[in-house]
């Protein structure tokens, strides 16, 4: 620790079998004077309840000035999310992005976390849940979380979860709200289904919409979801940019739906993921020429 107290900006210890000793000797440095550990990795270590509360601790410190801490297969609990919700309270509180994927939380611990991001002090911009047994519970506790004045988040991971359609509703229908400034959002294999996608694309026709990423791979939308997908992007008001759709059952008839889409006036879309569909040479002939003209900004089309 005395290394990092003056040399270290990023430091990885994923999968080294960090045990709670280890996170007391981490939280000691986080607390030096001055600290120059910015991003800490820790992922696939398990630090159990008591690990995680001492670098919580040390991220209360008012000169840590952590700003990326990885902790995804860490098995953190309950314990630890309120530990963490505390420490994204502190004033000031550094942290910036924050990864808890692969950790079974459950709605007791997504709903302890999103306490931590209602608070004005917590300036978190990134959050990743993936695979953390998220439903429609912590959906909404998250929902209302964002709603939250000011809310700073911008990237949010729920991929691996399965919301549920009122845990999709709610994610959706927060993305209309004035207060939410979500630029990127991951919903890879979340059971996403056409009926999610007609909530989805009333979101992205919102106004003003700040949506410009959205990953729905994995999810069985169909020719009626992609459809309704469609209709969205059409939308003037909606500035989505990169659109994640492999594995999601597109066929010809979604292709032609997504290139109608790309030729209304103005589509923002640069890139578009369809690797994994049953396409036909009608399909992809569409979109390839859609992406040769020059007219439209299409930039990177994936089949």
């Amino acid at each position: 620790t005395e290394r990092l107290k003056s040399v270290i900006v990023l430091y990885r210890l994923s999968s080294c079998g960090v045990t709670d000793e280890g996170c007391a000797a981490l939280a000691s440095a986080l607390r030096s004077n001055p600290s120059h550990l910015r991003q800490l990795n820790l992922s696939g270590n398990k630090l159990g309840a008591s690990g995680v509360k001492l670098l919580s601790d040390g991220l209360k410190d008012p000169h840590c000035k952590l700003e990326k801490l990885w902790l995804s297969d860490c098995g953190v609990k309950d314990e630890g999310c309120a530990a963490l919700a505390s420490a994204l309270r502190s004033n000031p509180s550094h942290l910036r992005e924050l990864n808890l994927s692969g950790n079974k939380l459950g709605a007791s611990g997504v709903k302890l976390l999103s306490d931590g991001l209602k608070d004005p002090h917590c300036k978190l911009n990134i959050l990743r849940l993936r695979d953390c047994g998220v439903t429609d519970e912590g959906c909404a506790a998250l929902a209302s979380a964002l709603r939250s004045n000011p809310s700073h988040l911008r990237e949010l991971n729920l991929s691996g979860n399965k919301l549920g359609t009122s845990g999709e509703k709610l994610l959706y229908d927060l993305l209309k709200d004035p207060r939410c400034k979500l630029e990127k959002l991951w919903l890879r294999d979340c059971g996403v289904t056409d009926e999610g996608c007609a909530a989805l694309t009333s979101a992205l026709r919102s106004n003003p919409s700040h949506l410009r990423y959205l990953d729905l791979s994995g999810n069985k939308l169909g020719a009626s979801g992609v459809n309704l997908l469609s209709d969205g992007l059409k939308d003037p008001r909606c500035k989505l940019e990169i659109l994640w759709l492999s594995s999601c059952g597109v066929t010809d008839e979604g292709c032609a739906a997504l290139a109608s889409a790309l030729r209304s006036n103005p589509s923002h879309l640069r890139q578009l993921d369809l690797t994994v569909n049953k396409l036909g040479a009608s399909g992809v002939k569409l979109l390839s020429d859609l992406k040769d003209d020059p007219h439209y900004k299409l930039q990177i089309l994936d089949f």
